[in-house]
């Protein structure tokens, strides 16, 4: 669809506060046409008004954490933390996933969309996959024509930085009405129907082990099919093989990798390429001894990282 109109909308009542949700949600929807319009029009308001706060982000992990095994002060501290959130929402617009995601429901809902906060784990490229044990994200599903789709406001928003807490606005489209498959490379919701997966439903091991994807991949990207894991070990000589679905055609130029092996980087194109309309195959044959991290770029833009051990055959 082309949103054009919507998105419009929604950027010309940048500044409004949130003193008066029903006001605002008829300001962004009164003028559309369809369910669909008038939901972007809110998610895309949100997304570009609401900045995500990273300090209280690592404040409420920490917390969670240090609580997580006394279930009343578990309790206790969400319960407060949730008053702070919302208080810092209104008065600031400054918030984290569960800010977003409770601020597109609330909007949705007051021009009659069904939509859902969805709660569960998120993966990112600096999240300690091994210490993952409790539900760190939230986001949306949403009801439209009769079907559910899936979206994240916090990181269609924009990009924190962890050293300053500043944060930067920087719109990604990708994060919207997103492909399932694609989705659940980084979200693992607690509740299986918000999947929206007929079939091959990961564990929540295989979701730990899958590799990482970044922003940029849902630029580019509608499907990651494999490889289905970050870590890899073969022998000298052997090929990793990587498929993907795109949205766009493009060239064998537009594609590289960036391997690093710990004391040298260097950029090389893979060993075959296959691009047959929007399906994308890539082969790598590793050559030397050695542990390697295995960065897949796009016209400039990092996708997915890997890591390939290669040992003597």
């Amino acid at each position: 669809m082309n949103f054009k109109k919507a998105d419009s909308i929604a950027l010309s009542y940048n500044y409004e506060d949130l003193t008066n949700l029903p006001d605002l949600s008829y300001k962004l929807t009164s003028n559309l046409n369809t369910d669909a319009d008038r939901f972007r029009a809110i998610y895309r308001w949100v997304c570009a008004n609401i900045a995500n706060d990273y300090g209280l982000y690592l404040k409420n992990k920490h917390k969670r954490q240090r609580f997580k095994d006394d279930s009343l002060k578990f309790k206790t501290w969400n319960r407060d933390f949730r008053r702070a959130l919302f208080k810092k929402l209104l008065k600031r617009k400054r918030t984290i996933c569960t800010g977003y995601a409770y601020l597109v429901k609330k909007l949705a809902q007051l021009s009659n969309i069904e939509c859902e906060i969805v709660q569960g784990y998120g993966r990112v490229s600096t999240t300690d996959i091994e210490n993952l044990d409790l539900p760190n994200h939230s986001w949306n599903a949403v009801k439209l024509d009769n079907k559910w789709y899936l979206c994240d406001p916090t990181w269609a928003s924009g990009t924190p930085d962890p050293a300053t807490n500043h944060f930067s606005f920087n719109y990604n489209n990708g994060f919207f009405l997103t492909q399932p498959e694609l989705f659940a490379v980084n979200h693992f919701p607690i509740d299986k129907k918000w999947w929206l997966l007929e079939e091959d439903i990961p564990s929540f091991e295989s979701f730990l082990a899958y590799p990482i994807i970044y922003g940029k991949a849902y630029k580019t990207l509608s499907l990651h099919e494999f490889p289905k894991r970050m870590h890899h070990t073969i022998k000298k000589h052997q090929k990793v093989t990587f498929k993907y679905k795109l949205k766009e055609i493009l060239k064998e130029e537009d594609i590289k990798f960036l391997i690093d092996s710990g004391f040298n980087l260097w950029k090389t194109k893979t060993t075959s390429i296959l691009i047959d309309d929007t399906s994308l195959i890539l082969e790598h044959q590793f050559n030397s001894n050695g542990f390697f991290d295995v960065h897949f770029y796009i016209k400039g833009s990092l996708i997915s990282t890997y890591t390939v051990e290669v040992n003597k055959p």
